[in-house]
């Protein structure tokens, strides 16, 4: 889940609808009906709030799509890239549309999950910037069309921390904040992604893969940052900072400026040392019904007026080269929403993972978050005598306790021999 509401939409929306039948997507969310009738129907499924609904003067994009077409659109949310992977493998839930993020793009396309694309029926596709063509998760531009991207940024409470003063995601770790509310990814790739780049020598959190030594060392520098760290979070950034509870944390740059919105106090930072660039991208699944449908609904998605209307929505930013030209200048002006082509050259693309050394990464990630990770990394440690000492008499005195009360038992065993007792 991208956006603080996106689970309370969901639930909305599954009270407001009926379930899929067609297509045996039990609890998906159906959208309104079309007055004129319907030649055809599109199973999607997107993140939560990740299309212009219709509020507060919005287009509502689904409703849009089906006056236009007359396909209709049954339209279902998901929360992490996780549980659409599971839907799709482990699942009878069916979809023509699928919404997923760079890593996962790849992953279904190395498992043989994803239909290749005509793009005879996506004419709007010339709209894609080059940039978010030929891309690490899908080289040949054969499996997707990029929907949105953006980049990891860092926000900041200008009522805490001097407007300025933070210049990267060392700041994270920095003594000087450590009162002021330092919050932290609570997922292992980006925690981990930002814990690589501050190693010494640093490691690429981009690459193909990772050695279990190059997790260990992220470890211990996520391990390193807990003396000035608050909590870990996802979606409790929103409270955190938009309530002035925290100071510092880093998020998606479209959900800072949503915080921005809502808190004239936050600023924010593009990190000095550059950031991962993510792409969410459409993608046909192997299992759809409706390939043709799906096909006309990404193109429709791919239309300047419609990806317009999803970037002011949805505040990340669009690929669509149209749609820039229909977005106001201060929205186009503002490097959280559109930075700078120098510094995208500095960013980094997550790639899928083996599932072993992925695994290793989870486990190692929690092993940071725990209260136990204080004594696990051996890096940077001392032993406190006093301590060892305390120790070393607690178990003296327990040891001491179970041999007395040995030698008591073996007493009453010896008294009590021959006894016989009748029931």
């Amino acid at each position: 889940m991208k956006r603080f509401f996106s689970l309370i939409l969901a639930l909305l929306l599954m009270l407001g609808t009926v379930c899929l039948s067609a297509c045996g997507n039990s609890g998906g969310a159906t959208a309104d009906e079309y007055d004129g009738g319907y030649q055809g129907e599109v199973n999607v499924y997107n993140w939560g709030e990740y299309i212009s609904p219709g509020d507060d003067g919005t287009m509502d994009v689904i409703d849009e799509f089906q006056k236009r077409t007359h396909i209709k659109v049954n339209y279902t949310n998901f929360e992490t890239n996780e549980e659409l992977y599971n839907v799709l493998t482990n699942s009878n839930s069916t979809y023509d549309v699928i919404i997923p993020s760079d890593y996962m793009i790849a992953r279904l396309r190395e498992e043989g999950l994803l239909e290749k694309l005509d793009y005879s029926n996506i004419p709007n596709y010339k709209y894609i910037s080059d940039r978010f063509k030929g891309m690490p998760y899908d080289p040949t531009d054969e499996y997707s069309v990029a929907y949105t991207w953006g980049v990891v940024a860092l926000a900041y409470n200008t009522d805490m921390i001097e407007e300025g003063s933070i210049k990267g995601f060392k700041d994270l770790w920095s003594a000087d904040y450590k009162d002021k509310g330092v919050l932290m990814f609570n997922n292992s790739r980006d925690a981990m992604a930002i814990a690589m780049q501050l190693c010494d020598p640093p490691i690429d959190p981009g690459a193909n893969t990772f050695t279990r030594e190059d997790i260990d060392r992220a470890t211990d520098k996520l391990i390193e940052q807990k003396s000035v760290l608050k909590k870990y979070v996802m979606d409790q950034v929103f409270t955190e900072m938009e309530g002035g509870q925290s100071g510092l944390a880093p998020y998606y740059a479209g959900d800072i400026m949503t915080m921005m919105d809502n808190n004239e106090a936050l600023s924010y930072c593009l990190p000095e040392e550059g950031s991962n660039l993510f792409v969410d991208a459409m993608c046909i699944p192997s299992t759809c019904k409706n390939k043709e449908n799906a096909e006309i609904f990404i193109n429709f998605m791919c239309d300047p007026e419609i990806a317009a209307a999803n970037a002011e929505y949805i505040c990340y930013g669009t690929p669509n080269t149209g749609a820039l030209e229909l977005l106001d200048e201060e929205m186009l002006e503002s490097e959280l929403f559109n930075p700078p082509e120098e510094y995208l050259d500095k960013c980094y693309t997550f790639t899928n993972l083996d599932d072993d050394i992925y695994a290793y990464m989870q486990k190692r990630f929690v092993e940071a978050c725990s209260a136990s990770a204080e004594v696990s990394s051996v890096e940077k440690r001392t032993v406190n005598p006093a301590a060892v000492w305390g120790v070393g008499i607690i178990l003296l005195v327990i040891i001491i306790a179970t041999v007395v009360i040995i030698i008591l038992d073996i007493r009453r065993a010896i008294q009590n021999r021959g006894r016989i007792h009748k029931r």
